[in-house]
């Protein structure tokens, strides 16, 4: 005569507990005490879809999903009196059935939630952080609230690559993506009136279904940005900084945001040389090369519409932010002339050597930045 509630499954994790006012996905299987099915939900292929404690459900199922977590298994038993009473359900259900429920939990949220974010990793530096018309790029798990898979760009091995806080977005990724630093990861939990709502995408997303997002985040810019230059080591003596038309000799390694190698001219065992300023390298290398002295260690982060754009090259994706680790070896210039520094001259000196004269003298040879290239 009393409604009956055996929990045959219980998760370990259960954050949340169904109150009355919930609105909740699950499966059932509906049966006599006979073992007769009367009804069940599988054999629909979707969900059954309701609100918790309003009146929309038999009273004892009603009182019987109150304090069921995601993926728990309840067997249900409830008296005619909080189920169809003496009238029953014609062709359905006879009067004064004792009816039995094997019950599954979905999903469950409330009108009231909010975006939950949950950051599980965070590096120790974090210079910038995500904010609303940035672009990012990221890779993601996602799945519904009992865990099952719904998509995933690690299995395109391709990242999503989007702008944030323009409606580009559900607008709980919107919300979730915002305050992020490159390599930091959050589990972003969306109740469905911030996701697909009623309809789902048509697709493997139904109805009112939460959605759960595990994401890394590998990169972000702003299409305001221009480079930025982090001085690393500066000599003590530059009696000449790099200018446009200059010709460079540097070494250097060359990473994405989040530290992965793309190329690196020590790999080589050469420098790259080139012009600076004259269009010959990506314009945030021209721009990040003027103004370096020989010896020089200095970053250059570049953002994409200063290296190589949406389409990306080689190893190179498309929209991604270059850092670029540099050490100057030597530059000049096409105009310049022989240098000399005179240090040391005798008092007597009469004799000067000129043109046509056998000269001894001993040297020791070396490249700009100071490395020797012979002695006598």
């Amino acid at each position: 005569a009393e409604l009956g509630v055996e929990r045959r499954f219980v998760p370990e994790s259960c954050p949340r507990a169904v109150r009355p006012g919930d609105f909740v996905r699950y499966h059932y299987l509906g049966a006599f005490p006979d073992g007769t099915r009367f009804d069940s939900s599988y054999d629909r292929g979707s969900t059954f879809n309701v609100f918790v404690g309003k009146g929309q459900l038999i009273a004892g199922m009603d009182q019987a999903l109150v304090g069921m977590c995601v993926n728990e298994r309840r067997f249900v038993k409830i008296p005619p009196k909080l189920a169809y009473g003496n009238e029953g359900v014609p062709g359905v259900i006879p009067p004064n059935a004792v009816l039995h429920f094997d019950v599954l939990l979905i999903d469950l949220w409330n009108s009231e939630d909010e975006v939950q974010v949950q950051t599980y990793f965070k590096p120790e530096k974090c210079p910038r952080t995500v904010q609303v018309s940035d672009f990012v790029r990221y890779h993601y798990n996602g799945t519904f609230l009992d865990g099952t898979l719904f998509d995933s760009s690690h299995n395109r091995m391709r990242t999503y690559d989007t702008y944030v806080g323009i409606g580009w977005l559900i607008p709980g990724m919107d919300q979730g993506l915002l305050g992020m630093c490159v390599g930091e990861k959050r589990i972003i939990t969306i109740p469905p009136f911030l996701a697909y709502g009623e309809d789902g995408d048509g697709k493997k997303i139904p109805g009112q279904a939460s959605l759960v997002f595990d994401v890394v985040l590998l990169d972000l810019h702003n299409p305001k940005d221009g480079i930025a230059i982090e001085n690393q080591l500066v000599p003590e003596s530059c009696e000449r900084r790099s200018q446009t038309g200059d010709f460079l000799r540097y070494h250097y390694n060359g990473t994405l945001l989040d530290g992965t190698l793309f190329d690196s001219s020590y790999s080589r065992n050469r420098t790259y040389d080139t012009y600076v300023g004259k269009g010959y390298v990506i314009a945030g290398m021209d721009e990040g090369l003027l103004g370096v002295c020989t010896g020089e260690k200095r970053r250059i982060i570049i953002p994409p519409h200063l290296g190589y754009g949406e389409e990306g090259r080689g190893k190179i994706p498309g929209s991604a932010v270059l850092v670029f680790d540099i050490h100057v070896v030597d530059f000049h210039n096409p105009s310049d002339s022989v240098s000399i520094t005179v240090h040391y001259k005798p008092s007597n000196c009469t004799v000067l050597s000129k043109k046509g004269d056998y000269l001894k003298y001993h040297y020791n040879a070396s490249l700009l930045d100071g490395t020797l290239l012979d002695s006598t």
